[in-house]
């Protein structure tokens, strides 16, 4: 490709996106609306197929202080608490799949990812740049202007602003974000604080009716990364917004106390709704296209939304390499990159509904868990952990 590629949204997919085109010798420039001032302690899981992306971005070193590596996922039944099943993680994962599993804080990833694109000639990183207008009609390819009066030129622009992408309406207007009827609590304690069960190097999946519970540990394991997925809550716009312990706790009345006692000490909550995408007819237009959650938003239950855009940095990365034009390297993208995608999005809906199930139904789901041979339980992940 001639020219420069713009990418709004400097986020991990916009992140992923510039050191891959980088590095495969194009230029770009993310056009990022914040300074990074206030990025939250959100946790983030990183499967196999993200590590192997992070180190073809050559950005797996820089993240390695921080992370952890967890040695298996350990799901319990909620209400009763009891043991139901173990997938092994740590060696059996890296060697099975050539790349570790790991967790660790969101902004320590993008912290990691920034470090690597500093390292990368080719590549430009301007904040506060908030896109107001794209216009695509002149013989400069794409022209970006910000709300306050900036300017920048490019062959073609990548929209990586995230669930909220403006872009996305630009080029698929009937696309439409409907409140998937569940809220995402976080919040992060001390691990040296807790009792031997929540301080295992494991990631701890409880599941029951309506809800379910998530930790790991993070910062390199001195804390412990707790999410809880509660069915209901608000359908209107929020990210990050503070969360009442009271209510959240009521929806995990009827569980175990042991798993309650977790949800106690945390001393506050932050809350994201979530939400699904629907009416998406196409993720480009011309110059144009979409990644990550601006493309395809993921429910967190199978904990691939950052794997899915730093995936999608690489195959755009190398089809915008390979195609004579903007337009025809973003079509071979989309055709390679949206079946997974949406496997993917089907994958996790139905993970959540498996999570939530209650009565006779949750009790038929945790015979056929008990049942499972743990040794071989990776294998059921190889077609998510494989892809290359």
């Amino acid at each position: 490709m001639q020219g420069q590629a713009l990418i709004a949204g400097g986020g991990i997919g916009g992140l992923a996106a510039a050191i891959a085109l980088a590095r495969q010798g194009m230029t770009c420039e993310i056009l990022e609306r914040s300074h990074f001032a206030e990025e939250t302690g959100a946790g983030i899981q990183l499967g196999p197929n993200a590590t192997r992306a992070l180190r073809a971005l050559g950005a797996l070193d820089a993240i390695g202080r921080d992370a952890f590596r967890p040695e298996a996922i350990v799901i319990h039944d909620g209400v009763t608490g009891r043991k139901l099943t173990a997938m092994p993680l740590g060696a059996a994962a890296e060697e099975r799949y050539g790349a570790p599993y790991l967790t660790l804080r969101r902004a320590d990833l993008h912290a990691g990812l920034r470090a690597a694109l500093a390292g990368e000639t080719g590549a430009a990183l301007r904040t506060g740049f908030d896109v107001s207008t794209i216009d695509t009609q002149g013989s400069d390819g794409v022209v970006a202007r910000a709300t306050d009066g900036a300017k920048a030129n490019g062959a073609c622009l990548i929209g990586a602003g995230g669930l909220w992408s403006a872009l996305r309406a630009r080029i698929s207007p009937g696309a439409n974000l409907r409140f998937a009827g569940a809220t995402a609590w976080r919040t992060q304690i001390p691990r040296a604080t807790l009792p031997a069960r929540f301080a295992e190097p494991v990631v701890g999946l409880w599941i029951g009716p309506r809800a379910h519970l998530v930790h790991y540990p993070v910062g390199g394991g001195a804390d412990l990364n707790v999410v809880a997925v509660t069915m209901g809550g608000s359908g209107r716009q929020g990210w990050s917004r503070p969360g009442d312990a009271a209510n959240l706790l009521a929806s995990f009345a009827p569980w175990t106390k042991e798993a309650k006692s977790l949800l106690e000490r945390a001393d506050a909550w932050r809350g994201w709704s979530l939400y699904r995408l629907t009416g998406l007819e196409r993720w480009s237009a011309g110059r144009l296209t979409l990644l990550g959650d601006a493309a395809h938003p993921v429910l967190p239950y199978l904990a691939q939304g950052a794997a899915l855009a730093i995936e999608d940095g690489l195959a755009l990365a190398a089809c915008l390499a390979s195609a004579p034009d903007p337009a025809s390297a973003f079509r071979r993208y989309e055709d390679l990159r949206r079946p997974r995608a949406t496997r993917v999005q089907r994958a996790s809906r139905s993970f959540g509904f498996l999570y939530h199930l209650g009565g006779p139904l949750a009790a038929a789901r945790n015979f056929i868990l008990a049942r499972r041979r743990e040794e071989t339980a990776l294998r059921r992940f190889d077609w998510l952990y494989r892809s290359d």
